[in-house]
């Protein structure tokens, strides 16, 4: 994603005319009294000359009053223009404030959704996700699968919240600077959900690459632990076009990438498959050994999910490197909105009328 900046250059440039004044020959003009031209004549070309340079007298200060209302105006202008950045300055410390205001909070109520899964365990409750992804008895539990679905559970809302103002920003059509701090929340937004992956997936790899935390629909189109990267750049870029010359360049060769390194990860899952179904039915002395050497191939599994999430989270930084920041937000915007059809896809057909058996 490419990032312009704004800059305010005023130039003000002040005209002073310049006026040629006539001079007056006195020594001409005023002669002795035994010159011959002396006399009524003499008064008048005196007078003629008076008035002739009262003429150019008003000039000068009517040319430097206009010049001064010049001025004065494009110092106005020069003055709204800051005022008008101080403004958009200031709503985006407001805005950045209050983001991070929000994170304390779900942090807060995190916490307090710790303590209460520790007491439920302790009490001997069944625990899981509100969509029954995941049950256990409580002295079985994960505890860390059970953080990480109310993690995602937090995760999805404020998801939610980011695409209404992302959708209310661009109707606006509010300032570069205040577009950008948006896309770096997006950006952050999924960056967070790949760091909660990784620690679910030390804790359980095979729940979370089997996407059972996620919507049915949304498993649909699960690959490896979430979304395929090329199924991104799918989704958004019909959404930003037009692109340039460059940017066509450029996103044709990410695509390219993203479905290489894709291709070489399934590679890998079907070869891990492959090997541990051999373990298995190898002839071996005894069963716990068999059992061993096919744990000590799983272990490859948490390596293919990160591997994953860093192949999706490098084809969001690309996009947001080769996209303007507009384009970026559209983009990102266009993405969520994807994902909140998936989910709700999944709400309508589980509600939808069955005939009976």
């Amino acid at each position: 994603m490419s990032s312009p900046s704004t800059q305010l250059t005023t130039t003000m440039g002040i005209y002073e005319p310049f006026h040629q004044l006539s001079r007056w020959d006195v020594g001409d003009t005023f002669k002795s009294d035994d010159s011959p031209n002396t006399g009524s004549s003499t008064v008048v070309q005196v007078d003629a000359r008076l008035e002739n340079k009262s003429e150019y007298i008003p000039c000068e200060p009517m040319e430097h009053s206009r010049s001064d209302q010049e001025a004065t105006r494009s110092s106005d202008k020069m003055q709204r223009r800051l005022a008008q950045n101080r403004e958009a300055a200031r709503k985006s410390r407001l805005r950045k404030k209050a983001y991070v205001q929000q994170l304390e909070s779900s942090r807060l109520k995190l916490a307090q959704l710790e303590q209460e899964v520790d007491r439920a365990r302790q009490q001997g409750l069944y625990i899981g996700s509100p969509d029954g992804g995941y049950l256990g008895l409580s002295s079985t539990a994960n505890t860390g699968i059970t953080t990480f679905e109310m993690e995602y559970a937090h995760w999805v809302e404020e998801h939610n919240r980011q695409i209404c103002e992302f959708r209310n920003a661009l109707q606006v059509h509010i300032t570069d600077i205040e577009l950008r701090i948006l896309v770096e929340n997006g950006l952050n937004h999924y960056y967070n959900l790949f760091r909660m992956k990784e620690n679910a997936a030390k804790a359980d790899v095979f729940y979370l690459i089997s996407g059972i935390w996620r919507t049915s629909t949304e498993r649909f189109f699960h690959w490896i632990g979430g979304f395929r990267p090329s199924e991104l750049l799918n989704v958004v870029m019909p959404q930003i076009e037009p692109l340039t010359d460059l940017q066509l360049v450029e996103v044709n060769n990410l695509r390219q990438s993203s479905q290489q390194a894709e291709d070489a990860l399934s590679q890998g899952i079907e070869k891990l498959q492959q090997t541990l179904a051999q373990t298995l039915t190898a002839d071996l002395v005894s069963f716990r050994s068999q059992m061993a050497a096919a744990v000590e191939k799983l272990d490859a599994l948490e390596t293919f999910v990160s591997q994953a999430d860093h192949l999706r989270q490098q084809t969001l930084q690309q996009m947001a490197r080769i996209l303007t920041t507009r384009q970026a937000a559209r983009g990102l915007l266009a993405l969520g909105e994807y994902f909140h059809r998936l989910r709700a896809l999944s709400s309508l057909w589980a509600a939808r009328p069955r005939e009976p058996a």
